[in-house]
């Protein structure tokens, strides 16, 4: 499987359980075919750690059945099928965890280094795109990244249930490499408990701030409400074909709901198919009220009536 394990280290980028140089086993494997899309894991993992290496869970080459949350994402995105240009994916790693505020502070600068690799591998190959799709506090790395890059760095980047500030995301977007991506902002009212806990515990760059999960409101940014019902049935137009949720309290389900990774795989491989156009076009970009999925309830049942969710 065309997979590079690289993190973030006191350092620079190392290679995950290798003394090899990061950047040229980097610049070697970048000289392929297909598009790179790099990985970007969120809070909680740190990379060697004996329960929470993000190589031995997201990361894995291979499915866990027991536990879908710990299925590989590479697989889930293209890779190990044999082809010939099914590309190159970097898994990226750093250490998250502790207190929010530290892993916070630890996820910009791992994004400084993330940087770095992305750099190396768009100097040894310039026509490849590359792709980043992150999770959670993986956007932070994503959005300190494009501080430092040139444009055209990053074609398209996929941020599920991100924690970060609108006002990250926007001045993250007015960089040179933030102005010439695609940005898909996958949110959810599943997340919103996960949004309230990060604002309470990070303060705000700007009054008045709000999460991501609010919505970015840029003009090379889409906002995908994944437990709407209205979003999903749009998506399917995109080969979006995804099931709908079934919690009303979950940070996971961004990347673990049936069908979301296969849209994700989709988007990212055939962005011709998934135009950010016709993604803005289609779907409502002011996102439903916060708590309006917690706070649901079911209708009266009355007969000859559905009960309704």
């Amino acid at each position: 499987m065309p997979i590079l394990r690289v993190n973030a280290s006191p350092d620079g980028p190392v290679l995950h359980a290798s003394p090899a140089s990061a950047i040229r086993v980097m610049s070697a494997a970048a000289r392929g075919t297909g598009p790179v899309i790099v990985m970007v894991h969120g809070f909680k993992y740190d990379p060697g750690h004996a329960r929470f290496c993000p190589h031995r869970g997201i990361f894995a080459t291979r499915s866990d059945p027991v536990c879908e949350k710990r299925a590989g994402w590479p697989r889930h995105l293209g890779f190990g099928q044999g082809c010939a240009d099914e590309g190159l994916a970097v898994a990226f790693g750093w250490r998250a965890r502790g207190a929010l505020a530290g892993a916070r502070q630890a996820a910009q600068t791992a994004g400084r280094q993330l940087a770095g690799v992305i750099g190396a591998l768009k100097s040894a190959a310039p026509a490849r795109p590359v792709h980043v799709i992150t999770h959670s506090m993986g956007s932070e790395v994503l959005l300190e990244a494009l501080h430092h890059l040139p444009r055209s760095s990053v074609h398209r980047a996929l941020i599920l249930t991100a924690a970060s500030y609108q006002s990250s995301a926007e001045a993250a977007l007015n960089t040179p490499a933030g102005r010439s991506l695609e940005l898909l902002n996958i949110t959810s009212r599943e997340n919103d408990l996960f949004d309230c806990i990060f604002e309470g515990l990070i303060p705000p760059p700007v009054p008045g701030d709000r999460a991501v999960g609010c919505g970015v409101h840029m003009p090379n940014a889409v906002n995908i409400e994944i437990d709407c019902a209205d979003t999903l049935r749009r998506l399917q137009t995109f080969g979006g074909h995804i099931a709908a949720p079934r919690a009303r309290i979950c940070h996971w389900s961004a990347y673990t709901r049936p069908g979301v990774m296969q849209f994700y795989k989709h988007a990212l491989r055939n962005p011709q198919a998934v135009p950010l156009a016709g993604l803005q076009n289609a779907l409502r970009q002011t996102s439903t009220k916060r708590w309006a999925r917690l706070l649901c309830r079911p209708a009266l049942k009355m007969p000859g009536m559905a009960v309704r969710a």
